[in-house]
């Protein structure tokens, strides 16, 4: 069985290899979208060409803007033009991983898909700097990032690898998070998701600060917290506030945040995006994972 995880890239020379490292690990090929990136995320990509990553586009970006809605409406085009059995919508800031008991993802898709599904959630676990150790801006930054918090707004957060659908499945909908298709069979256990939101104040600044947005998608309420940071604002959490990683099969699920940490200190919450939700989605609010 053949799976492809479609990545998004902008600047993403920290984290790319790392993620491409663990998809092919995983038994799962790699087709890249670069928005057009300045730094060397293209040439550190291209060293895994033909090793895995069996693609790489680009998307323009008109007039400097990141237009993640059209992003997306391009993976939708890809899911059904590429050669998979399954497709993983993922970003190069994620490690995707299977759940306990099984070697790789693919293997993990396989048996859901043997089961009778066709969708697979992702638990998400959001790592960050911490007080005491602030910096991890390095390519080493897996081995020395190790705090982190659950992380669930609704359920299902994250439900973005799905079986090939006879049409085109919906994605740009909901920014992403979650697939859309006629048919669908949720697998009933969520696979974890190592999700590093930044490795340092400094790389917080440069990732988010200064991206200009589709003024269509703010008024979506898509980008909240990282279209307002200030990274003058953003106070570092203790790591007594947070969960100590010890090996992925340990990932701590229980009692997940609902708000990001930076999220909360810009004292934003999301409110606009949260009552868009809301009110196109309701049905997606009132469930919790068990």
């Amino acid at each position: 069985m053949r799976v492809i995880a479609i990545i998004a890239s902008y600047n993403e020379e920290r984290f790319i290899a790392a993620c491409l490292e663990n998809l092919i690990g995983q038994k799962v090929d790699v087709y890249l979208i670069d928005n057009c990136s300045t730094d060397r995320t293209l040439e550190i990509a291209g060293r895994y060409l033909n090793r895995g990553l069996i693609g790489i586009e680009t998307f323009p970006r008109t007039g400097g803007v990141y237009k993640w809605h059209g992003i997306l409406e391009r993976k939708e085009e890809l899911a059904t033009t590429l050669d998979a059995d399954w497709f993983m919508h993922a970003d190069p800031d994620e490690i995707r991983l299977p759940p306990p008991g099984s070697a790789t993802l693919a293997e993990a898709l396989a048996e859901a898909d043997a089961q009778g599904h066709n969708a697979v959630n992702f638990m998400e676990y959001t790592f960050i700097p911490t007080r005491e150790a602030p910096d991890h801006d390095h390519a080493d930054f897996q081995r020395t990032m190790r705090w982190y918090y659950p992380f669930l707004p609704s359920f299902p957060h994250r439900l973005n690898a799905w079986r090939r659908s006879e049409g085109r499945v919906e994605l740009a909908w909901s920014d992403g998070h979650q697939v859309r298709f006629p048919g669908l069979r949720m697998y009933p256990v969520s696979f974890p998701m190592r999700h590093y939101l930044f490795l340092s104040v400094a790389h917080l600044e440069r990732k988010y600060v200064g991206v200009k947005h589709d003024q269509a998608e703010l008024r979506r309420g898509w980008w909240g917290w990282r279209d307002r940071v200030k990274p003058e604002r953003v106070r570092l959490p203790s790591q007594d506030l947070l969960r100590h990683y010890e090996s992925d099969q340990k990932l701590d699920p229980s009692s997940p945040r609902r708000w990001h940490i930076v999220e909360e200190q810009m004292g934003a919450r999301s409110f606009f995006k949260l009552s868009y939700w809301r009110r196109e989605f309701p049905d997606l609010f009132g469930r919790r994972e068990s």
